[in-house]
């Protein structure tokens, strides 16, 4: 685990850039985590994404893959990839600042 400083706040990442966690988290840490991520600007459409992560990993405990992604988002699988090319789910999952979703390699 590695220590972070993420808009004035301590976080703890894992090696892959997840936070270890996800309570340290706050939605005013999402234009610092997406600019890492080299998403800059953040636009609504991001922070509906990210919101929807954030809220299937607080009810079900995981983030959701990038198909259960784009069922819940209704961002279509093609849209989720200009939204975040490098992986919708794992992009979008560092910046909602949970682990990374079951299934993603």
């Amino acid at each position: 685990m590695a220590a972070k400083l993420v808009s004035g706040v301590e976080v703890e990442l894992n090696s892959e850039g997840f936070f270890a966690n996800p309570k340290e988290w706050s939605e005013e840490m999402i234009p610092e985590l997406a600019k890492a991520e080299g998403i800059d600007p953040v636009t609504e459409r991001h922070l509906e994404v990210i919101r929807v992560m954030r809220h299937e990993y607080e009810t079900k405990g995981s983030g959701p893959s990038v198909r259960a992604l784009a069922k819940v988002s209704n961002v279509p699988i093609k849209e989720l990839y200009q939204l975040f090319p490098k992986g919708p789910a794992k992009q979008a999952a560092r910046i909602a600042g949970i682990p990374k979703p079951i299934g993603c390699i």
